[in-house]
């Protein structure tokens, strides 16, 4: 039969209450009866269950994660990243898929407060103001993964997503290519859109060809939509010899319509994508890409999130790791 915190009372001589302190305000509990306590904890073994951890510490010690798309191969690495830190720091994880809808989202996050989970991490989404003051108003500490706010102070933890855009881009100029387009994010529902674009157009500009510019088209976060969209972009600009892609779903999709229509990649256009998840090296031909640290994100994000908890604060208030590019088959020099 399991032990229970009684046991521990019984064996030790003292109230429940008093095994409740030990195990959450031990300075406050006189030495002679900490000891006791403490010795009766350890011959019976006794471990409180996550239900009697919460009575002790007022905590649930889980954290909530909302993501936009569990079905997009970036959020496996970030969920396994945030899992094994959770796993670490003695957390059980809460994954809600919102699918970018507002009504779902703020269902979740009053979910969230009806489990009293200790925490949130949020997602690869902007910060609309409802989903800021709803957070606040449950006093929930939360923090951003792949996203930041520039209208509310929040901790967050990401990459330079401009800097990153223009490496790629910079990279396709250095091997040759003059004619470059892009397949980017809709900039209406999308964190990481704009900044991504302005590294584009970054690049482009300090190797003077900003007649490439406007050569972009936009999908909506899938393979069949950055199909649709590189079909557009190779039907307006058929002088294309290279397209960075703001995702590698999207290079995927992109590599797959110029298969279609017989165009060798990178014979004849070559495609740099963005994220560098499991498929990128599976892929044929394995694609160049930039790769960010998405196992680490996530860890990192649980990480941060716990420093909140505990403290009220974090150290770094805006955090970025670093990218780097990843080449392998689908680019070639021109």
């Amino acid at each position: 039969m399991k032990t229970t915190i009684r046991d521990v009372a019984k064996m030790a001589g003292v109230s429940i209450s008093t095994v409740s302190r030990v195990m959450n305000t031990p300075q406050s509990v006189v030495e002679s009866k900490r000891i006791r306590v403490l010795e009766a904890i350890e011959k019976l073994k006794y471990q409180p269950n996550s239900f009697a951890r919460g009575l002790i510490y007022k905590k649930s010690f889980t954290l909530g994660l909302l993501i936009p798309d569990i079905e997009n191969f970036y959020f496996s690495g970030v969920i396994r990243g945030m899992q094994d830190a959770c796993i670490k720091l003695g957390y059980s994880l809460m994954i809600c898929n919102t699918d970018r809808d507002k009504h779902r989202l703020l269902t979740y996050i009053d979910n969230f407060h009806e489990k009293q989970v200790d925490g949130v991490v949020f997602a690869s989404d902007i910060l609309y103001r409802e989903y800021y003051e709803k957070l606040v108003g449950y006093r929930i500490p939360f923090v951003l993964l792949s996203s930041h706010s520039d209208e509310f102070e929040v901790p967050s933890v990401e990459i330079d997503d401009e800097s990153a855009a223009y490496d790629a881009v910079k990279f396709l100029i250095e091997i040759g290519h003059q004619e470059i387009g892009m397949i980017g994010f809709n900039h209406d529902n999308s964190i990481s859109g704009p900044p991504r674009y302005r590294g584009f157009v970054k690049a482009l500009a300090e190797f003077g060809l900003e007649r490439n510019s406007h050569k972009i088209k936009y999908a909506a976060h899938r393979f069949e939509h950055a199909y649709q969209a590189a079909h557009e972009l190779f039907t307006e600009y058929p002088e294309l010899t290279a397209v960075f892609c703001v995702a590698d779903e999207f290079a995927m999709g992109t590599i797959s319509y110029l298969k279609d229509r017989s165009v060798l990649v990178p014979g004849q256009v070559s495609v740099v994508g963005f994220d560098n998840h499991r498929m990128a090296s599976m892929f044929v031909p394995k694609l160049t890409t930039i790769a960010q640290p998405i196992y680490e994100l996530g860890y990192r994000a649980a990480e941060k999130l716990h420093e909140l908890i505990g403290t009220g604060s974090v150290e770094v208030m805006r955090e970025r790791m670093k990218h780097k590019l990843v080449v392998r088959e689908s680019s070639r020099e021109k």
